[in-house]
């Protein structure tokens, strides 16, 4: 295994740890586990955080891997791509939220927007992998170019 697969796989792994333990951290919350919680959510958050630095720093200086699968498909998954990034970015946005809402203890306005975030971190894990398993199982071999190459030469 090269480097150019360990890294999509290790980061994809980190998105799935973090939506499993979304799921444990509200099912806890659910039988009212409120500190069991708290530290299954700030792993999950840790976990999405490792996810973030991998794929940052694959993308600066591996690259991000070209869809290699047939021609007929690529406007398909580049449709269900940008449907990804777009639910990742709000994802994101609304995970911020929502743990700063807990760590200023307004759990009135965190559980209101708890539920809508592990809803989205649910869809944006599972879109995330189906990009993975599209790139790098289903049709393998997408060429990579470092963005500091795209940009230096």
């Amino acid at each position: 295994m090269t480097l150019f697969e360990i890294f999509p796989m290790v980061s994809t792994s980190f998105i799935a740890i973090s939506a499993i333990l979304v799921g444990i951290g509200w099912r806890l919350i659910i039988k009212g586990k409120r500190e069991q919680h708290e530290k299954v959510m700030i792993a999950a958050a840790i976990a999405a955080l490792l996810f973030f630095i991998i794929y940052v720093s694959r993308t600066i200086f591996v690259g991000n891997t070209v869809f290699n699968g047939p021609e007929s498909l690529k406007s398909i998954y580049l449709a269900f791509l940008l449907f990804h990034i777009v639910l990742a970015t709000v994802a994101a946005g609304f995970g911020i939220t929502t743990l700063t809402l807990a760590f200023r203890k307004n759990f009135a306005k965190h559980k209101k927007w708890g539920r809508k975030t592990a809803v989205i971190w649910f869809a944006t894990a599972i879109t995330g992998i189906t990009v993975y398993v599209l790139l790098y199982l289903c049709y393998p071999g997408g060429h990579t170019k470092p963005v500091i190459q795209a940009i230096f030469g």
